[in-house]
């Protein structure tokens, strides 16, 4: 049976959450993320409006550059769980329309829809139902692309957003990716765009029609391999359903290469939190957590630590991710474009033991934890905190809207 992939993705996903609950923000810049404290602070943006995005803010952004480039705009606090009970009802969407679902965040998915055919029509019309569905759910808009394959489906859902659906057929997958700029092609960051630029090769097709000898000289054999694969269009890895797979991870990537400890903390405090709720929201705890650090030159690592107990607490993930970060910190001295965190050897159960964790039973914190989803969920981010947060745990104190 031939492939049919979806790769959904909401527009201005935290942005229109709060545009939606506060109707006199839309249309202004909104930016998601720390409080830029007249732009000495140290977060990173989560999200920022398409208004926002004229001034030039972008996601992963430290939060200090967004003030400077756009300091009328609207800086609010990242509120996970009003963002975490919209993506449910999303994902409801989802899975109505296939089991086959891939989550790569709150606010976007692959759906392998190939076997959907007899019940909801091909690619594109599945596409549809899932727009229109995720609509009325929710009132937000979503951009799809709709391809043979994981890779083409999510460049095809950033050409027309927002709102936008893209159809590559299967077979047209080279024609479609030839006349895009070459930093389409997962794996080129601003470095290696560079260096392709340099070299006369602006488009993706011009990789075809360049001397493989070239390339591998400047570039060397595997990234060749792998950014030739792509530029024909070639992907076969699997939708992978995150209920089959049992593993939560989140990553950002940074707008500039950065080794700032501040702003690298902050952004796995971030990660942590989220990736707790979702584990939270399955009813889940994990044992394993991995950090995964791509530097500058795209060379990956990974780090790996048992959590013990299990656990679904974000400051629980937070302090053993911190650790790996300074132990990775003080073997590589480049500066770093990615970070993401992965929890693992998933069980069911939120808490699989009794055992102190910041001067507390980790029962009593699971149930703190399940206390914050649900008030704040019903009743919006700020009805119920966490208190005593240590200087390294991750702050969610919501302060108002500001045009600081």
């Amino acid at each position: 049976m031939p492939r049919s992939i979806l790769h959904v993705d909401m527009d201005q996903f935290y942005a229109a959450v709060e545009m939606q609950r506060h109707p006199e923000l839309k249309g202004q810049p909104v930016i998601i993320g720390a409080d830029p404290k007249q732009g000495r602070a140290r977060g990173v943006v989560s999200t920022a409006s398409y208004a926002a995005r004229a001034f030039g803010v972008r996601s992963a952004m430290p939060i200090s550059t967004a003030w400077k480039l756009c300091p009328q705009g609207v800086f609010l606090p990242v509120d996970m769980p009003a963002y975490i009970a919209v993506s449910a009802q999303i994902h409801e969407a989802f899975e109505a329309l296939t089991p086959d679902v891939e989550p790569l965040s709150l606010d976007e998915a692959f759906l392998d829809v190939s076997a959907s055919g007899l019940l909801f029509g091909d690619g594109e019309a599945c596409a549809k139902r899932v727009k229109a569905d995720i609509l009325e759910r929710t009132g937000l808009t979503c951009s799809v692309g709709v391809a043979a394959n994981k890779f083409v489906a999510k460049v095809a859902s950033e050409l027309r957003k927002p709102d936008g659906l893209v159809l590559v057929p299967a077979g047209d997958e080279q024609a479609f990716l030839a006349p895009l700029a070459i930093g389409r092609l997962w794996g080129v960051g601003k470095v290696a765009e560079a260096q392709f630029l340099r070299l006369g090769i602006r488009r993706i097709g011009d990789l075809l029609t360049t001397d493989p000898r070239l390339l591998r000289s400047a570039f060397g054999q595997s990234y060749v391999d792998h950014v030739l694969s792509l530029a024909l269009g070639q992907d076969q890895r699997p939708v992978e359903s995150e209920h089959r797979a049992k593993s939560i991870g989140r990553e950002t990537t940074f707008e500039d290469d950065t080794r700032d400890f501040g702003l690298l903390r902050q952004t796995l405090a971030d990660l942590a939190e989220d990736v707790a709720a979702r584990l939270r929201h399955y009813g889940w705890s994990a044992a394993q957590l991995t950090v995964k650090f791509r530097w500058e030159g795209f060379e990956t690592h990974t780090r790996q630590a048992p959590l013990r107990p299990s656990s679904a607490h974000g400051p629980a993930l937070f302090a053993l991710a911190r650790q790996l970060l300074k132990e990775e910190l003080r073997t590589d001295g480049r500066k770093l474009r990615l970070i993401g965190l992965s929890a693992g050897k998933i069980m069911d159960g939120t808490t699989a033991e009794q055992a102190e964790l910041f001067g507390h039973s980790q029962e009593r914190q699971s149930a703190l934890d399940t206390a914050l989803d649900k008030v704040n969920d019903r009743f919006g981010d700020g009805s119920l905190k966490r208190g005593n947060q240590s200087l390294d745990a991750p702050r969610r104190v919501r302060t108002g809207f500001s045009k600081d």
